[in-house]
């Protein structure tokens, strides 16, 4: 894992509204017509250019199906942010509180 993919990954996170699109296709998989119904207050070209800033981070997948693409959520990523840096930092938060509550 190089730094620079948990780079695109936090930068993809940073965006409300590239998270309110992740947090629709936890949902399920969508077409890009169908995300971009989900999002009223952005044009499709918005939709689209950060449509690419999360692919390229990894986060979406998309595939063609006729005329149609399809996407879906790569949780794989989140996944590794959460082991390297969530847990990592809950262990110690819960020795922190075990520490107090021994006191």
């Amino acid at each position: 894992m190089a730094e620079d993919d948990d780079d695109l990954v936090f930068k993809a996170l940073a965006s409300p509204l590239r998270r309110r699109m992740l947090d629709a296709l936890r949902e399920s998989s969508l077409t890009t017509g169908a995300l971009c119904a989900r999002l009223p207050e952005v044009d499709r070209t918005t939709v689209l250019q950060h449509l690419r800033v999360l692919e390229r981070a990894g986060l979406v997948t998309g595939r063609k199906i006729g005329r149609e693409r399809h996407l879906a959520l790569a949780p794989l990523p989140i996944r590794r942010i959460h082991d390297r840096w969530i847990s990592a930092y809950m262990g110690a938060a819960v020795g922190l509180l075990d520490d107090l509550g021994a006191e």
